[in-house]
């Protein structure tokens, strides 16, 4: 269907087939094995050490064994969209010309579900490459509510991924993001609010204020991406889906009273409508 050698341009393409442009591409991102043995650690670090820049880290990774020098750690960090949390998050990098709406989480007492949704994108290693994973979650009760992933940072996978949750469980009171570019993009915000919803960002750099996306990442990663070497950008699809359908169902939350993401969301919801 989508023809690489047309005249057409493949944004083009795949918009007039109403194909995403995330599902067109299927390589995986190219490195060298060195690099993405490299990036990986990076990725731990940066979960473990958020506030680590590019010395930090080189520091870090040389005296684990691994000669590296900081330009090329800064380099690595950019391919990989992360940055320390004192500067801004390259996974989410500010657009001057799009619009930033005000944080509307401050002392909110969210409780309920479909009361604040939250997003964010991070970076997935494979085997031979990598890709970018974006969920949106349920502030409440940590359901993960729609997925998508994607071999660069475009805003479609993103929209994809809204229009997936809201078609599946309506719409929140509230969505709460950073000002990254995908996020504060016309795209985004007009599925927003044509469905009536408010907007909330998080304050330049406050990467704590979108905590608990923060804290699926680490979930996610330690506890099934960096258990597998995905082989391609299907198979991580595929993996992920997995890993979400047993977080949503099976993976009991001590912050939720050991109930499982479904099990509060659900059980919430038809309190709510029973009311």
């Amino acid at each position: 269907m989508i023809d690489a050698t047309h005249d057409l341009p493949i944004r083009r393409q795949a918009k007039l087939l109403e194909v995403s442009r995330s599902n067109v591409y299927y390589l995986p991102r190219s490195a060298s094995e060195t690099d993405l043995a490299v990036m990986r650690r990076i990725d731990e670090l940066h979960l473990n050490y958020p506030f680590a820049g590019a010395r930090m880290l080189r520091d870090m990774l040389n005296r684990e064994g691994i000669q590296i020098g900081r330009k090329h750690v800064s380099t690595l960090m950019g391919k990989m969209g992360i940055a320390a949390i004192y500067r801004k998050r390259n996974t989410s990098a500010p657009h001057p010309k799009h619009p930033v709406y005000p944080y509307l989480l401050k002392n909110l007492t969210i409780d309920r579900p479909n009361h604040v949704w939250a997003t964010d994108i991070t970076y997935i290693p494979m085997r031979r490459g990598f890709v970018y994973l974006v969920a949106i979650l349920d502030w409440a009760t940590r359901k993960v509510l729609a997925h998508r992933v994607s071999i660069s940072m475009t805003t479609d996978f993103c929209v994809e991924a809204l229009e997936e949750a809201i078609a599946k469980y309506g719409t929140p009171e509230i969505f709460n993001t950073d000002q990254g570019s995908q996020f504060t993009s016309a795209d985004f915000t007009r599925v927003l609010t044509d469905n009536g919803i408010k907007i909330s960002m998080d304050g330049k750099g406050r990467w704590v204020d979108n905590v608990f996306v923060e804290r699926l990442w680490r979930s996610v990663k330690y506890e099934h991406v960096y258990l597998h070497a995905y082989e391609s950008v299907t198979e991580a699809r595929e993996q992920l889906t997995g890993y979400f359908e047993f977080y949503n169902g099976q993976r009991p939350h001590s912050s939720l009273g050991a109930r499982t993401p479904d099990a509060a969301y659900f059980d919430s919801a038809a309190v709510k409508l029973a009311a």
